[in-house]
């Protein structure tokens, strides 16, 4: 397994966001278990990977574009990933407990999908089922995953692909605001930072308050996008 840590700070503690590869694929030796943690997502960037989860029934594999939160306390297990498989995982806050449950036997009985674990539901979102809308960046069309309906707000996770209009330059009020940019490229000019070109693999933290704008969009960009909280304010200076 290879492990590369997007946010070297962490933010003090308050985020852990992680890019995972593992480069030989097949049977993966884990374990039932469950994590103490506010919050969680597991992105498939690239590959995919099979996972059981606690009445979510049957196992189900998840794809390149797919996203899952992990809610509190929610047992799960990995089975199987493809070779080359590339996750981004994000965890609120950086250091958290992970638990062996060595009772719970996983599938676990009839699906309860609506059952809530510290306020959250699971969620599975397929790319290939969402709808593409405007987004808070006028430069970008958005795909909401609906975690911040499914969090109570905790959270919220948008992709967004470029869209050919320019970007304005704004600012934003929510307390993390995360980044990582999937394919293509483009220009980060931040209020009181050196503009720098990003390319896949690049990510970022934008601090509430602060002025900054996305320039030199390529046509084939997309961004993965993380908000604590979930709804936020986007505003363009007159």
């Amino acid at each position: 397994m290879q492990y590369r840590d997007l946010i070297p700070d962490r933010l003090g503690g308050s985020i852990i966001a992680s890019h995972i590869r593992i480069p030989d694929g097949g049977p993966v030796p884990d374990m039932v278990h469950y994590h103490t943690v506010g919050f969680q997502l597991i992105f498939c960037y690239r590959g995919w990977v099979d996972l059981v989860y606690e009445d979510q029934g049957a196992p189900f594999r998840l794809y390149a574009g797919n996203c899952v939160i992990q809610p509190p306390e929610i047992r799960h297990k990995v089975l199987f990933a493809s070779d080359n498989i590339e996750v981004i995982e994000i965890g609120v806050p950086a250091e958290h407990i992970t638990t062996i449950d060595h009772e719970m036997q996983l599938p676990n009985g009839l699906a309860n999908p609506k059952r809530r674990f510290s306020g959250q539901q699971f969620v599975h979102h397929r790319a290939d089922a969402a709808r593409w809308m405007p987004s808070r960046l006028a430069g970008f069309d958005s795909r909401d995953t609906t975690i911040a309906a499914h969090t109570q707000n905790v959270a919220g996770v948008h992709v967004l692909k470029a869209n050919g209009a320019p970007c304005q330059r704004v600012s934003h009020n929510a307390d993390i605001l995360f980044s990582f940019v999937m394919e293509g490229a483009m220009t980060l000019q931040a209020e009181g930072q050196q503009s720098v070109q990003l390319t896949p693999g690049d990510a970022f933290v934008i601090p509430p308050g602060m002025l900054s704008q996305y320039l030199e969009i390529s046509e084939d960009c997309e961004l993965l996008e993380v908000a604590l909280p979930g709804n936020f304010t986007t505003d363009a200076p007159q």
